[in-house]
């Protein structure tokens, strides 16, 4: 049910004169050398020992990159990603891009291939952990998202990763309709909706470990994030909660 992974013993991971009439180049018209990120990028975290040198990591799919009401740069992910074998929230927890290759449905990225993206460094951290979607036990059942602050000063956001590009957000299209998610594990891959079970959407999209927090769309909108057993929280009601709670992440919109 769970998509966070566990990986056990990887070995990972010239100055020009102004001329007149020539303006001088200036900051705002350099390239942008930061790292895109956005809805389908792939994270890594919770390495042990070290981000350099892991024996174990966990893996997931960011959901989408926006801003709050506050301007501050943000993504989305599935909660159960940050939440230890002792039921304790990992807020703090430093999140890294994952530098592997996304993989498709037919050939998964290898889960001994992930490394952490150590020259971009650590791009953000998680400031909030909702309730996880608890669908195989008696625990309660949440919408199963977290919020990353990201660092702007090592990350841009972009609209397209692989396969999606993410332009609006809306609700769920009806039933039969076909979706798509694009998660780093798997790629894109699609299938219809076919309902709904309590507060969430349930589909015929493949996802595998590594692919929890993949955004799922209806063309370009944003309707979802998927965490498994074909199943997937709307994103509108995830921005709701978001709004209710108030803090990073309220007034959640794309950023491109």
């Amino acid at each position: 049910m769970l998509r966070v992974i566990r990986a056990v013993g990887l070995a990972v991971l010239a100055a020009t004169l102004s001329i007149t009439a020539v303006p001088s180049a200036s900051a705002d018209s350099r390239a942008d050398t930061r790292t895109p990120v956005g809805g389908g990028t792939g994270i890594v975290f919770r390495m042990n020992p070290s981000p350099e040198k892991p024996t174990s990591l966990y893996i997931c799919t960011l959901t989408a990159v926006g801003r709050d009401n506050a301007g501050n740069l943000v993504a989305l992910t599935n909660a159960h990603c940050f939440i230890d074998d002792k039921g304790n929230k990992l807020v703090g927890e430093e999140v890294y891009r994952d530098a592997s290759p996304a993989g498709t449905a037919q050939a998964p990225a290898p889960i001994p291939n992930t490394r952490p993206d150590l020259e971009t460094g650590p791009i953000g951290k998680v400031t909030y952990v909702s309730t996880p979607n608890n669908l195989l036990n008696t625990g309660p059942k949440g919408l199963d998202y977290a919020v990353i602050l990201l660092d702007e000063s090592r990350v841009a956001p972009t609209s397209t990763v692989g396969d999606v590009t993410i332009s609006s957000i809306g609700a769920p299209p009806a039933n039969g309709v076909r979706m798509c998610k694009q998660g780093h594990r798997t790629g894109l891959t699609c299938g219809i909706k076919l309902g709904t079970h309590n507060m969430w959407f349930t589909h015929l999209i493949w996802t595998n470990g590594g692919d929890s927090g993949s955004p799922v769309v209806v063309g370009q909108t944003l309707v979802g994030n998927a965490w498994g057993a074909q199943h997937s929280s709307p994103i509108l009601s995830i921005i709701d909660e978001m709004n209710a709670n108030g803090g990073v992440g309220a007034g959640f919109h794309l950023a491109t």
